[in-house]
């Protein structure tokens, strides 16, 4: 009995979000929160996990309107017709990155026109993602971790300090020339609404677009000591600096490549690990928001909605920000696959459960 009082808190409550968020109406209340998908979380076999660590169900093919333009696969990355989208890939993360993968396909217009780049610090990736998605359109490129790993200084979670966290800053020299822009995501969300509205985001003279909350205390991101200190605070000069997160990001690679902003987040990064005193506490965001807060082209909210997967210790349970919703972000250190699978979700994460293409299924 109380296992079925706790589903039924939990179907309640995802249905009203549903209901009243109006961007989800691509995300329909029966496929979003179908009972059989929440079933198999909480029939999860007892043995060790690790055995069925990598299986995946195939994701079915998504023919999803009929003015695409014809899918011309030989003319490679460069065809300019693509939108082109970055993920990283990793063990610890791979189910969270194939969910994404699985809802983008899932809602865009003309998914055979998505070209994904998938950035990664293993070998053996590719394969898996080429029987899970045997249409996919995409390349994998190598991340060395030793291009960042002596840059890199301890974050308030372990997660935040993974060298791969850091190869967004890098995108510009490992996608191919002709790749003038990228939509950057990370591996803990769903695209519930069309990326190609994503990609047409205007960027104006700005380098990168991203929503910003301007609402947030800006000055908890760095350090007393960074405040205190004009050699470092002096950057934000002349500029009205906003939080934003990284994990969501339409790039103008292009303009990046001509400024070269690698090497400008490498040198704060290079003063955070070489300074007495440090001026940041969370892994790679910092350095970002040193060189472009201020200076990013606004996103509608509704394409990040972050912060569910809670702060960066506890991971708590998580509310909808207010407003209409493009983009399910579990940013913080609580994940949807974590938490389902030890029997613990928060209401929200029964929206991730349906782009779960995680074997199990197929084991019950």
């Amino acid at each position: 009995m109380l296992w079925i009082m706790r589903f039924s808190g939990l179907f309640s409550a995802a249905l009203v979000i549903i209901v009243l968020s109006p961007s989800l109406q691509s995300f329909p209340p029966a496929e979003a929160i179908r009972s059989s998908h929440l079933d198999a979380y909480l029939r999860l076999p007892t043995s060790d996990p690790q055995t069925h660590r990598f299986s995946f169900r195939k994701a079915p093919v998504f023919r999803n309107a009929a003015d695409c333009p014809a899918a011309d696969i030989d003319s490679g990355v460069c065809n300019p017709s693509l939108v082109h989208v970055a993920i990283t890939l990793d063990f610890e993360y791979l189910r969270g990155s194939v969910a994404a993968v699985h809802s983008i396909l899932k809602h865009s217009s003309c998914p055979e026109s998505v070209f994904f780049h998938f950035l990664v610090s293993e070998t053996g990736l590719d394969s898996l993602i080429r029987s899970t998605f045997p249409e996919l359109r995409f390349k994998v490129y190598y991340f060395d971790p030793e291009i960042v790993r002596t840059l890199i200084s301890t974050s308030v979670r372990q997660a935040l300090e993974q060298p791969l966290n850091y190869a967004r800053n890098y995108l510009a020299g490992l996608l191919e020339p002709c790749v003038r822009r990228v939509i950057y995501l990370d591996s803990d969300l769903v695209v519930v609404d069309d990326i190609a509205k994503l990609w047409k985001t205007k960027l104006g003279s700005k380098t990168i677009g991203a929503p910003e909350y301007c609402h947030a205390n800006f000055t908890k991101y760095f350090t007393a000591a960074f405040w205190s200190d004009e050699r470092f605070s002096g950057a934000f000069e002349g500029r009205k600096p906003c939080y934003f997160n990284t994990g969501v990001m339409v790039m103008d690679l292009e303009r990046w490549r001509r400024v070269g902003y690698t090497e400008v987040i490498e040198k704060w990064m290079e003063i955070q690990k070489k300074s007495d005193r440090r001026i940041y506490e969370l892994g790679s965001l910092p350095p970002f928001l040193l060189v472009f807060a201020g200076e990013v082209a606004p996103i509608e909210h509704r394409w990040n909605q972050h912060g569910l997967g809670g702060d960066n210790v506890r991971g708590s349970c998580r509310d909808l920000h207010p407003g209409p919703v493009s983009l399910l972000h579990w940013s913080g250190s609580g994940k949807p696959w974590f938490r389902l699978d030890s029997r613990r979700p928060c209401p929200l994460d029964t929206l991730w459960a349906p782009y779960d293409l995680y074997g199990h299924y197929n084991s019950r």
